[in-house]
């Protein structure tokens, strides 16, 4: 039996680009470039290479745009789900990074256990969130095709849960994600092994290159 997770990250956002904190009160949706890269997504999408059986898509805004698009592309509808929100920012939701940096000193915080501002999650806990997450759609879908469309954070989750790495790798390294990019994992396999594969990271055939922006990952 079968399991393939293809995760899919939103087009380039308002936020990306302003450098403000995008979770529920601060995301803005998707820029002009954005769209388009959401576009392609759809047209790339209706050749019939990725199939769905369930498309799950987080609720913040950027993400519900492209899901709209990757729903008309596959042909399924989307199911909303909280817990593949990007990491919650707590009171900073909605500042530019610069002003949230200065007020709650952020590059003193322990990037690992404390949260970016009062009220949010801690990369630790996060992580925690998504691998649960992860762990009950990829149960409850066993052997069907999987879509998730969600954010940078989300597919970085999808390492450290699939790897079993510990969170402070976060302290050194992590993952670039373009925009619309998909991640694909596959679980199973002939000769009967029983772990997950990556097949594809950072896959964006469908986007030109003056489509790719150096913005921020999250």
């Amino acid at each position: 039996m079968t399991t393939n997770l293809y995760i899919i990250r939103h087009g380039e956002a308002v936020c990306n680009v302003e450098g403000i904190v995008g979770g529920r009160n601060g995301c803005q949706g998707l820029t002009d470039r954005g769209h388009e890269q959401a576009r392609r997504l759809m047209q790339r999408l209706t050749d019939g290479r990725i199939r769905a059986d369930v498309l799950y898509a987080s609720p913040l805004r950027r993400a519900q745009e492209t899901a709209q698009a990757a729903s008309e592309g596959l042909g399924v509808p989307i199911i909303w789900d909280r817990e593949f929100e990007e990491i919650r920012p707590g009171e900073a939701d909605g500042m530019y990074y610069a002003e949230a940096r200065e007020r709650y000193n952020t590059a003193a915080r322990n990037i690992v256990y404390d949260p970016y501002s009062p009220g949010g999650e801690s990369w630790s806990a996060f992580y925690a969130r998504v691998g649960a997450a992860l762990a009950r759609v990829t149960r409850e879908h066993a052997g069907k095709n999987i879509v998730i469309v969600a954010h940078g954070g989300i597919i970085e989750s999808s390492f450290y849960y699939f790897f079993g790495m510990p969170p402070a790798t976060v302290r050194t390294a992590g993952f670039w994600v373009h925009h619309t990019s998909i991640t694909h994992w596959r679980h199973g396999h002939p000769a009967g092994d029983d772990r997950w594969y990556l097949v594809n990271y950072n896959d964006v055939d469908h986007l030109d290159p003056a489509l790719l922006a150096s913005t921020e990952p999250l």
